[in-house]
């Protein structure tokens, strides 16, 4: 053979070589990413051929499938659609999947691994699919969801001693089953959802950090507390009212001019919210130490999973004195969203020990056997003991006799905290209104709850964190406790 015979035949050799690399390495290595790829049609048919596992509220299914006359046999369905979709997300046959559906769309299809069985490997069957079960609680979903009734807002019960996820509302919301087909009618249901302005399809609880505004100022209060500024919330503070911002002549004041805040003690500043003592207790404790402090409760963390990855809470750390003073009373730039703020009431609530917001309380197969038990986590040690019994001290005098009384709940042990957080060039907004709080029915039952009324409609003069917010966190309340 000559020369340039053998240099073709051998260059002929090395692709014929690397073809069949290539093709080894498509069929062994990648095959799974293939298999796997929302793009690849086969996956929808495959997800799509059986019934799906179910989603479970209460031990009962939330979630359904229906026989379809399509390629893809079934559809998802819902119950109480509008209701459970913060909870739920949803499942599309053409635009895909979100929240708990999709982060366990293999396990819910069948296709986890966890699910299969000897016979199913050896005749390559693919097993039934298996079912998620929250931790929500039915009555207090229901009583959060129809307390926010028109309103724009969110709000999210835990359970301090476990972190379980008692109830997430978000509103408006949206029928996920409306456009879970791949029909005419289900294309238009999601162009008319993607379309609103009022962003249904938004989790508001976990997906939109706000201003906090007032109710950050429980944050600042634990970090006085902590770093030995003051002894106890009984202790008077030096608290100039009105209060110079630091290096400029803006003058900070209070809500109400009457208010006893000049000098006052935590107690007192918490139950008529006094600006000026937090804004001074955030100069005096330095932009570091209340970060630390606001890190301590999960702001700045960018990995929150409950399992569904909730938008990052912030404390910004770039400040000079007088936005730090701003920051102390929950403006500026500080951002925190519903979940962030029910994780400040639950570990004062659960004694500084906080436990990890979870959702999921286990994944079990087609039999109903457990393959995963998520058991309670600890978050972070918030505070001390001390600090955290000294701060459900003041948010009961709050509700008591302060600025919270709408969440009152007889024979029931309740703190909160309001917060009435500006917004817009010049605060031209309407006001974001917040109430936190924890109530206790002294047999051993807990809840912390968070909620954000966000009410374009409303007065500006009649927004108030408790005379939106507090009714509807007593409403969560009063049913966790129930």
């Amino acid at each position: 053979m000559n020369k340039p015979l053998r240099r073709v035949s051998a260059f002929c050799l090395a692709l014929v070589l690397v073809l069949m690399v290539w093709a080894t390495w498509i069929q062994g290595a990648k095959a799974s990413d293939y298999r796997e790829d929302p793009h690849n049609p086969r996956v929808n048919i495959a997800k799509y051929s059986a019934p799906l596992g179910n989603i479970l509220v209460g031990g009962q299914p939330i979630t359904g499938s229906a026989a379809t006359s399509s390629s893809l046999a079934y559809k998802r369905t819902y119950k109480d659609g509008p209701l459970y979709a913060p909870v739920t997300g949803f499942s599309s046959q053409i635009f895909g999947s979100t929240q708990l559906e999709s982060l366990y769309g293999g396990l819910l299809g069948g296709s986890d691994s966890r699910l299969q069985n000897p016979a199913d490997t050896l005749l390559h069957e693919r097993p039934k699919g298996g079912d998620v079960a929250t931790t929500i609680d039915p009555k207090v979903q229901k009583a959060g969801y129809e307390a926010l009734g028109g309103k724009t807002g969110a709000a999210i019960a835990l359970d301090p001693a476990t972190g379980r996820i008692l109830g997430m509302v978000s509103t408006p919301s949206y029928d996920p089953g409306k456009f879970a087909g791949s029909s005419t009618a289900d294309q238009k249901a999601w162009q008319s959802l993607t379309n609103d302005a009022g962003q249904p399809n938004l989790n508001r609880a976990l997906r939109q950090p706000l201003p906090p505004g007032s109710t950050f100022k429980l944050v600042v209060a634990a970090a006085a507390l902590e770093n030995g500024l003051y002894s106890s919330v009984d202790q008077p503070t030096t608290s100039p009212d009105p209060y110079t911002l630091p290096n400029t002549r803006t003058q900070l004041t209070n809500e109400s001019a009457s208010a006893p805040c000049e000098n006052a003690t935590i107690r007192t500043a918490l139950q008529y919210s006094c600006n000026t003592v937090f804004a001074k207790m955030a100069v005096d404790l330095g932009k570091d130490k209340v970060r630390a402090q606001a890190e301590k409760f999960g702001f700045n963390d960018a990995t929150m999973d409950v399992p569904v990855r909730a938008t990052k809470s912030v404390y910004p750390k770039d400040m000079d004195q007088a936005q730090t003073a701003l920051s102390g009373i929950g403006q500026f730039d500080d951002q925190a969203t519903p979940l962030q703020m029910a994780m400040v009431a639950s570990a004062i609530a659960n004694g500084g020990d906080l436990k990890a917001p979870q959702l999921v309380d286990k994944l079990t197969d087609g039999g109903g056997n457990t393959v995963q038990q998520n058991d309670p986590k600890t978050y972070r040690t918030a505070m001390s003991s001390r600090t955290a019994a000294q701060l459900r001290s003041a948010m009961q005098t709050v509700v008591d006799k302060g600025t919270g009384s709408n969440a009152k709940i007889d024979g029931v042990t309740v703190g909160g905290k309001t917060g009435t957080a500006q917004h817009g060039v010049d605060n031209s907004g309407t006001p974001y209104a917040w109430f936190v709080s924890y109530a206790d029915d002294g047999k051993g039952h807990q809840v912390a709850v968070a909620v954000m009324v966000e009410d374009g409609h409303a007065a500006r003069n009649e927004v108030s964190g408790n005379g939106l917010a507090a009714p509807i966190a007593k409403a969560m309340m009063q049913a966790a406790l129930s």
